[in-house]
């Protein structure tokens, strides 16, 4: 999400010292803190069920909190271009289980013992293919085991998403990496090596034109992140996933 770097400063007329310029309301600086560095962020909302019981409403109520923030987010030149905004929620268990079923034809393993994530692709097919194989090959790497590539359900139309947000979108796909004989928080490290090496790999290779299209939302046995260059109330539109009844969060 993009920041701003405007801040009411405070100046001691006694000095022209940088240093005694401060965000006017905040703390002096003091140990590792400058309050120079205050930052204003885009809008950040949270809600949960604090004993952990996954819902539907938990989502519905996310929904409606980013909505209500969309004076917070940047748009282009077009209203319907924004400059970014998603949700992260918990693994929604009961969707993943449905559509791996229905996509894929696999039974995931229990909670815990495997990881998902939602990653953007070039669209060129033959970069798209090698990011692709990069990623298979850094979970071989890591032992772990390959379950299959979803093909993400969206819908551009029905989100009215604008021509510029058009043309920058990537190819989404989502991924499903089963732990070979490790769960919890040993899987979610490896997985964490998988996302970091291929991403290094792509990213950092001159040779793909469109390898900036490739970044990993996340990729984890606990959290999933739905995004995209999207205003605040395209997110839930856009990605159908969102409006399952069994997408349950905590």
């Amino acid at each position: 999400m993009r920041r701003s770097s405007f801040a009411v400063v405070q100046v001691d007329r006694k000095s022209s010292d940088m240093t005694q310029r401060r965000p006017f309301g905040f703390p002096d600086a003091q140990g590792l803190y400058d309050p120079a560095y205050e930052k204003d962020g885009c809008g950040v909302g949270f809600v949960c069920n604090i004993k952990g019981k996954a819902s539907h409403q938990i989502l519905l109520d996310a929904e409606h909190m980013n909505r209500c923030m969309d004076h917070r987010g940047g748009v282009g030149y077009e209203k319907n271009s924004g400059d970014g905004a998603g949700v992260l929620t918990a693994l929604p268990h009961k969707l993943l289980r449905r559509v791996a079923k229905a996509d894929l034809g696999i039974d995931l393993p229990g909670e815990g013992s495997f990881g998902v994530g939602n990653v953007f692709l070039p669209n060129n097919p033959a970069e798209q293919a090698h990011a692709m194989q990069v990623v298979e090959q850094s979970v071989r790497e890591a032992g772990q085991t390959l379950l299959g590539w979803r093909d993400m359900p969206i819908d551009p139309v029905g989100a009215d998403i604008g021509k510029a947000a058009s043309a920058a979108m990537p190819t989404i796909k989502q991924i499903f990496i089963a732990g070979n004989g490790i769960t919890g928080e040993a899987l979610e490290r490896q997985l964490y090596l998988i996302r970091k090496h291929a991403t290094h790999q792509l990213r950092g290779n001159p040779d793909l034109r469109e390898r900036l299209l490739f970044f990993v939302c996340t990729l984890s046995m606990k959290v999933i992140v739905y995004k995209g260059m999207l205003t605040p109330h395209q997110v839930f539109l856009f990605y159908p996933d969102l409006q399952s009844e069994d997408y349950e969060t905590h």
